[in-house]
């Protein structure tokens, strides 16, 4: 039997699929609005490019290289134990992606600078600008019918309320705190990105939609509306526990002595 049709293959697929997909959007809106920020004509656009720009750059280098070590882990994984045999290739591929976290100043650095420069500096003036923009997009995907959009319009609302939920606690905490408050610096970078991921899928669907009432036959379409379903179902379900690690989970962390360690 073809080991695609293992419903744990599938789920591993249908993972590294939506992942890819939701990063590579992400850094697409990322270029587009770094292109804005250079030459729209309006001097309040490009002011609002940038700063889009500037906080979102951390979460593509972040998440972004986090997730490739997961995807290339997960590659491996599908061929079983021929995941270590050079001939798949699938092993080059994990070992590549793992100087990526580095290469990028490390996930800590980035997401320090997330959280410290990017959000409590400036109080979270641009996350909540995104985090309306999010909400948007939301009130879109509610207004489209089918089990797709449900899971959409759910998982993206469960999203933005951990990610309002994080921000909030940051910047009312961080300058009272701060150790506490960056230990849970890398889970804020993790659900920015899952929940911004989710944001990138949820528009894709709509434009897919839109393809599809249009008359378009191209498959597509309904595949990205598929995988944009995963999405919902399966990355956005790790947003609420990652923002409890973030408001909770700091005294835990450094609850025992230096030198237990």
């Amino acid at each position: 039997m073809a080991i695609i049709r293992h419903p744990d293959i599938r789920r591993m697929l249908m993972q590294m699929r939506s992942q890819v997909e939701a990063m590579r959007a992400l850094a697409y809106s990322v270029a587009a609005a770094h292109d804005a920020a250079a030459r729209h004509p309006d001097a309040a656009q490009r002011a609002q490019n940038q700063a889009y720009v500037d906080l979102m750059i951390p979460v593509v280098k972040g998440w972004s290289t986090e997730n490739g070590n997961t995807l290339s882990y997960l590659g491996v994984q599908v061929f079983g134990g021929m995941g270590f045999v050079e001939e798949a290739g699938a092993a080059q591929f994990m070992r590549d992606a793992r100087i990526t976290t580095i290469y990028e100043g490390t996930t800590g650095i980035q997401a320090n600078d997330l959280m410290g420069r990017k959000i409590a500096r400036e109080g979270g003036a641009t996350i909540k600008s995104v985090i309306g923009m999010m909400e948007q997009t939301r009130a879109e995907v509610s207004k489209q019918a089918g089990p797709a959009f449900v899971a959409l319009a759910a998982a993206l609302g469960r999203g933005i309320d951990a990610l309002k939920q994080a921000t909030d606690y940051i910047v009312a905490n961080y300058g009272k705190d701060v150790r506490s408050v960056a230990v849970g610096a890398v889970p804020f970078l993790r659900l920015m990105g899952i929940v911004s991921g989710g944001w990138m899928m949820a528009r894709a669907a709509l434009v897919a939609e839109g393809k599809i009432a249009a008359g378009d036959a191209d498959p597509f379409y309904p595949a990205k509306i598929a995988t944009a379903h995963f999405y919902a179902e399966h990355a956005m379900s790790e947003a609420a526990g990652l923002a409890q690690e973030v408001v909770q989970g700091g005294a835990s962390a450094l609850a025992l002595d230096e030198a237990m360690f």
